[in-house]
């Protein structure tokens, strides 16, 4: 037990000293303002440095945010924006829980691209800053009525986190290989499309780095339950009288996969490489801008497109959280803020951004009129390859409870992974 704390301290004490060295200014924990009052904010965060963890798996992703938020925060705000790129977002979890066990504060963490289980576990370590998403100046802009918004995997979202980018699960495929009529519009209709194709199909591994893949097998569970509703809070006998039937299908669907499901992509990256080496004929994504994204990036080939199934695909939001021992909460709540802008939000949402989700906010809140012109513009650059709305809107299905997640993870590695 002694030897497990040394290591969190060590680990901690590495983490803020890597932090300094990326350029955070020591004093910005002691800068004083008040969250009512922005511009103590500002002030407090002027000529400091913002740690922001976040997933860098994505190249795109990583050159959308170093030159559309970094300058952005330096010519506003004189803040510089260190990104700090994690395989996976429970490495910057862990991080802080390692930091709240060793005792240190301030930590090495500004702010985290969070949602779903992550949040919840910090939520449930009282490791959040409380009571600040809706004192952002531009949280005016989000729907915070919103069920789908204001809760997270069925969790209260409680003020502890702010909306960044939304999502929804998606399919990709060929015209050319697998025509519009042809595609399955259900799960079930997807195993037997799988077995009718052998080999030409597959999903994401679900676990670390296979958060489509878990997300993916939610969708079949959601189906063979009959609908999302009954996940929405946690229910030990739901499951059990469920999860047979889940496993029962992966293992009657596994033979016709890609190399008979002996094994299975670990990330999207590596599914859209077989969807591009026509290894297979159909990938997974949640950008709801439709494949232009990764189109423009090679990952995938040209004249790809997105579609769903008729129900049961899941989507939500993209958030960013403040840890309760931040050095810097005042430089994250103005970057908070800044994601929130609709300039923002309309080139995160543009395909050729590398991001091409969603908006977090509600455009018939703004009421510039040339902000409300870039959303609009935003909204339909699109394109013809992406799905169109109503078909997303009318497959939408909701998270489930966070407390599902480990079970299936789990599960899907002892019930359907051979070997496992």
């Amino acid at each position: 037990m002694r030897r497990r704390i040394l290591l969190a301290l060590l680990a901690a004490v590495a983490a803020i000293a890597l932090a300094g060295c990326g350029g955070t200014a020591p004093a910005a924990a002691d800068r004083t303002f008040t969250q009512a009052d922005w511009e103590s904010v500002t002030a407090a965060a002027r000529g400091t440095t913002v740690n922001w963890y976040l997933w860098g798996g994505s190249d795109a992703i990583n050159r959308f945010v170093d030159d559309t938020y970094g300058p952005a925060l330096k010519d506003r705000y004189d803040i510089t924006l260190n990104r700090v790129p994690v395989a996976d977002t429970v490495d910057a979890v862990n991080q802080v829980l390692s930091e709240k066990q060793a005792g240190a504060d301030p930590g090495a963490v500004d702010l985290i691209w969070i949602n779903g289980e992550n949040f919840t576990t910090l939520k449930q370590a009282g490791m959040l800053r409380p009571a600040w998403a809706r004192a952002l100046p531009n949280s005016r802009l989000v729907d915070w009525s919103d069920p789908a918004l204001n809760r997270d995997f069925g969790v209260p979202v409680d003020d502890m986190e702010s909306p960044w980018s939304s999502a929804q699960l998606q399919l990709i495929h060929d015209p050319e290989r697998t025509p519009a009529a042809e595609l399955p519009r259900s799960y079930a209709a997807f195993a037997e499309w799988a077995c009718a194709h052998p080999g030409r199909a597959t999903y994401i591994a679900p676990g670390p780095g296979g958060f489509v893949g878990t997300r993916f097998v939610k969708g079949a569970l959601y189906e063979l339950s009959g609908g999302a509703a009954r996940w929405a809070t946690f229910d030990r006998s739901t499951w059990d009288r469920y999860a047979p039937r889940l496993w029962s299908y992966l293992r009657e669907l596994a033979p016709c996969l890609w190399r008979g499901g002996e094994t299975y992509p670990r990330d999207e990256n590596q599914l859209h490489s077989l969807f591009a080496n026509r290894e297979v004929d159909l990938s997974l994504t949640q950008a709801i801008a439709g494949p232009a994204t990764l189109v423009d990036a090679g990952t995938i080939p040209e004249g790809a497109r997105t579609f769903v199934f008729d129900a049961n695909m899941i989507g939500d939001h993209n958030y960013v959280a403040i840890p309760r021992n931040a050095p810097n909460p005042a430089a994250a709540l103005v970057l908070a803020n800044l994601l929130l802008e609709p300039e923002f939000q309309a080139a995160q949402s543009r395909p050729e951004s590398g991001f091409g989700l969603g908006f977090a906010i509600d455009p018939r809140r703004v009421t510039d009129p040339e902000q409300r012109r870039l959303l609009t513009a935003a909204a339909a650059d699109r394109g013809p390859d992406a799905t169109p709305i109503a078909d997303l809107r009318n497959a939408l299905a909701p998270d489930a409870d966070p407390r599902y997640q480990d079970l299936i993870e789990r599960g899907w590695r002892r019930n359907v992974l051979r070997g496992g």
